[in-house]
């Protein structure tokens, strides 16, 4: 520690992301990336984009992608925000919204970058219980003196919160901004996007790296009420005017555009995880229900972490988390056909 080092340096504990290897013969299921590619239209229009004015700016506003993305979920620009990645939305959100002497409230196993902005900006926190069974208690974030945030699927858990229980935690939170974080929503059931209409406090973060294959372009997005838009825009104009690049403007709104191609890859992801739930059930896996693109598991007689160094010895990546009440457990990322086979085939040997 640097005699040099502001308060903030100080009490930061950075996020941890899961392990980035370079290898060719790795299978990569540590990270919840998706292991198809983006649209080719992403291609097409990102190879435009590289012929044109790349000395110049990109848009500070970003109105093409934000009409774009309204389009879809049926909002105006102005209820749209976007920036690099749905971690800079998320930090960006932090700043406008919640405020230090006032306790937020998120799940105690969650998106491990709530405690870290929340130390990072000076903002008093406190982690709710889960059920055993890892399902939310849904009263106990009624009422928070600074709001709340949680992801919904939940992450590391997989399990998605049903839209009512959602709404009730909206709907009992009228003084402060309530966060769903649905960075996996599109392998699960309905979005909140739909209820924004209906509350002023909520906002829906989103993210193109997950269902739209663009975790390497860095484009996150933010739908609420146009005053929590305004406040993200000054928060953002106040730290910096251009948080994506023209490359990125130009792939995001091209995978937006192609509603087949996302429909197929999503679906794809989807049949693969409900197979491989089953074959990891039959293989004495606990597997928690799943409607993210991974999955939750923990062996009966096995540890997670000696399966975790196993599968890492023969080349696989998974996540593990040493932390209390999960350190029993696995996060395996879906990927292809194949890389699952892999997987399985490996798994078969170990337990």
């Amino acid at each position: 520690m640097s005699k040099y080092w502001s308060s903030m340096v100080k009490r930061t504990e950075p996020y941890v992301p899961g392990e980035q290897v370079e290898q060719l013969d790795i299978v990569k299921l540590n990270t919840n990336e998706n292991p198809y590619p983006p649209s080719p239209k992403v291609k097409d229009a990102i190879s435009v984009e590289m012929e044109r004015s790349l000395q110049l700016y990109p848009s500070p506003t970003a109105d093409e992608l934000r009409q774009t993305i309204g389009n879809i979920y049926g909002l105006t620009a102005d209820e749209v925000f976007v920036g690099n990645g749905s971690d800079e939305v998320l930090a960006f959100s932090f700043m406008a919204f919640f405020e230090p002497g006032k306790v937020i409230r998120f799940p105690s196993v969650s998106y491990s970058f709530y405690p870290v902005y929340s130390k990072l900006f000076a903002i008093t926190y406190e982690e709710v219980a889960l059920n055993d069974d890892f399902t939310l208690r849904v009263g106990e974030y009624f009422q928070s003196e600074g709001g709340v945030i949680l992801p919904n699927p939940n992450a590391p858990t997989s399990l998605y919160a049903k839209l009512d229980s959602i709404e009730l935690i909206v709907k009992n939170n009228p003084d402060q901004v309530v966060i769903i974080d649905e960075a996996y929503i599109d392998f699960a059931s309905e979005s909140a996007v739909k209820l924004i209409q209906k509350y002023d406090n909520l906002l829906v973060i989103q993210t193109t790296s997950k269902s739209r294959s663009l975790a390497g372009l860095r484009v996150g997005y933010a739908m609420g009420n146009r005053s929590l838009i305004e406040a993200l825009v000054r928060i953002k104009d106040s730290f910096n005017s251009y948080t994506l690049d023209r490359l990125a403007l130009a792939g995001a709104k091209a995978a937006f555009e192609d509603e087949v191609y996302f429909k197929e890859s999503t679906g794809k992801i989807i049949a693969t995880r409900e197979k491989t739930m089953g074959i990891l059930k039959g293989l004495g896996f606990n597997v928690l229900p799943s409607q993210a693109n991974f999955v939750f598991v923990t062996h009966a007689t096995v540890a997670a972490e000696t399966l975790y160094l196993q599968l890492k010895e023969e080349g696989i990546l998974v996540r593990h988390f040493n932390k209390p009440f999960i350190e029993n457990y696995l996060r395996i990322t879906i990927g292809t056909e194949e890389q699952m086979a892999r997987l399985v085939e490996k798994l078969k040997k170990l337990v």
